[in-house]
């Protein structure tokens, strides 16, 4: 019996800044005993949690179960471990493999490639010597996903069982350079709490990244909705295909139409705006129920009572420091101005940005984009009491 199934254990990979509010989703998903680890959270689930899970969960990049922890020491002691494991209630010898390892802090592994080397020899010893065949390495798409971790001579080899990142939802058909990742699009809509009572626009929306996943939590559309590949934990041994399909149903049914006029976008650049609308087009229940258009931000005459969200061009990404301080200037110019009664959650890559808003954020979180270290900034933007309540977004009109 593997690790997994002896205690119902598996660990949920996030992004840096994540910790809270991927807890707080996996609760709401069925997950119970949640740990905070090192990259990640281990948690517990019964088969219908863990398919829900890669299902339907926004904030989660990758779901692995463990076959195996044990003290490792040296290369041959990782190769003896990983030839014991029944490799072939995952696979046969006619399907592909990838292994993902990373190693830290462990002096006889060093190389993260050589531990990896290690385990796919080990693998494939495996096969030659129960069939007198191997399976071959697919780095783009195996069948099945390996993960090795290292960290203090400890190690722990696990199966993929999300059959790859959770964070390509599939509806990204288009795109435009240094796009969001869609997992962080998810966590600023989380954060912001958008429950659809009032309008979300994003003024610069690039590719559509956070337009999409603010449809896809509005029109509760599973994460995995769109996936083309299979799912990794099809391959376990004690997979359950009517658990699945129920799983699956019941998130289907739940989906529900956008909205018109309640998502609306744009941005300076032609081809962004086109890539915005090819991706949300992409989505079910959002084709042609929103706007996206071709203008600059600070055309607007006025955004009234609305949620603002919006990924300004950085120089950390885009590599013009002092380009992207003016355009923060200027941004926080035209929410003062123009932006009275609604609320702006404004994410820079580039932590020392955001004080360039000129606006005091009621918080911020720190959120990793990418290996980016970058803030999530909240800013109410208050009507003036002498001023009559602004509504709807004037510039559309």
């Amino acid at each position: 019996m593997f690790q997994y199934q002896q205690h119902k254990q598996y660990f949920a990979q996030i992004a840096s800044g994540f910790e809270e509010i991927a807890e707080a989703e996996l609760k709401s998903l069925g997950a119970t005993n949640i740990i905070t680890a090192y990259r990640g959270l281990h948690f517990e689930a019964d088969p219908e949690t863990l398919y829900r899970i890669n299902y339907t969960a926004r904030l989660i990049v990758r779901v692995l179960a463990p076959l195996v922890t044990f003290d490792c020491h040296s290369d041959n002691y990782l190769h003896q471990t990983a030839l014991k494991q029944d490799w072939s209630q995952f696979m046969t010898v006619n399907d592909t493999f990838a292994i993902h390892a990373v190693t830290s802090n462990t002096p006889s592994l060093t190389h993260s490639q050589y531990a990896a080397l290690k385990v796919k020899d080990a693998i494939c010893d495996f096969f030659r010597n129960k069939e007198g065949g191997r399976p071959n390495v697919d780095i783009q798409n195996p069948d099945l996903g390996i993960h090795l971790f290292i960290r203090n001579n400890r190690a722990t080899i696990s199966i993929d069982v999300s059959g790859g990142s959770l964070h390509r939802r599939g509806y990204r058909t288009v795109s435009v350079e240094a796009p969001m990742q869609e997992t962080l699009g998810a966590a600023i809509i989380r954060l912001s709490e958008w429950d659809g009572e009032r309008p979300l626009i994003d003024p610069m929306c690039g590719s559509g990244t956070l337009l999409c996943e603010a449809a896809m939590h509005y029109c509760r559309i599973p994460a995995g909705f769109l996936r083309k590949q299979r799912w990794g934990f099809e391959r376990l041994p004690d997979f359950d295909s009517k658990a699945w399909k129920k799983v699956k149903a019941e998130a289907d049914v739940a989906m529900r139409p956008l909205p018109a006029g309640l998502l609306t976008g744009s941005d300076i650049n032609r081809d962004a705006v086109r890539a915005t609308l090819t991706n949300l087009n992409n989505l079910p229940g959002c084709k042609d129920r929103f706007q996206c258009l071709e203008k600059n931000v600070f055309d607007y005459p006025t955004i009234g009572n609305s949620i603002i969200v919006v990924n300004p061009p950085y120089g950390v990404r885009l590599g013009d420091r002092e380009s992207a301080e003016v355009l923060m200037k200027e941004l926080g110019d035209f929410f003062k101005q123009r932006c009275t009664g609604c609320t702006a959650y404004v994410y820079a890559g580039d932590r020392q940005l955001l004080k360039k808003v000129g606006l005091k954020p009621e918080w911020k979180k720190e959120l990793n984009n990418g290996g980016l270290e970058g803030v999530l900034g909240k800013i109410s933007l208050y009507a003036s009491p002498k001023l009559a309540k602004p509504s709807g977004i004037s510039a559309h009109e």
